[in-house]
């Protein structure tokens, strides 16, 4: 593989601000995503959560809570520990997105009303991380000078 694109891949900063990002995002996303894989926290599994996934028109119901479950799940791991955070902040961002728009976006912004706000902030971290990397104390920043 191009050791470029891994070392675009890995890049990141000297800045804490990532780990402010990346350890409450990363715990959230690990914990809605164990809902839908496990039915861990109160949450339905991946048997309910694709019925439910294809009652609202994502179909195939199983395979979508599965995408879903393992991006948050498996994506917010990888916040946690800062590796390969910009492909895990983008696979993110796109999950959220989509949550967002089939989901929330009808129902206005405010929580209250399941609307889009707390995806909105969780689209904002992963964006943020896509464009930063994961920073000072993260294994991308380690890997990143192991290549230099």
């Amino acid at each position: 593989m191009n050791n470029t694109l891994i070392q675009r891949t890995l890049e990141t900063n000297d800045s804490l601000a990532g780990l402010a990002l990346r350890i409450p995002a990363g715990i959230i996303f690990i914990a809605h995503g164990a809902q839908k894989l496990f039915g861990a926290f109160g949450g339905y599994g991946l048997e309910g959560t694709g019925q439910w996934m294809a009652s609202i028109g994502l179909e195939p119901g199983y395979l979508m809570a599965l995408g879903a479950g393992s991006a948050e799940f498996f994506g917010g791991i990888a916040l946690l520990l800062g590796l390969l955070t910009r492909p895990a902040a983008f696979v993110l961002a796109i999950t959220m997105l989509v949550a967002i728009l089939t989901v929330h976006v009808s129902n206005g912004l405010f929580m209250s009303n399941n609307g889009y706000e707390f995806g909105l902030a969780l689209i904002s971290i992963s964006v943020a991380l896509l464009f930063s990397g994961g920073g000072k104390l993260s294994l991308d920043r380690k890997l990143q000078s192991l290549l230099k």
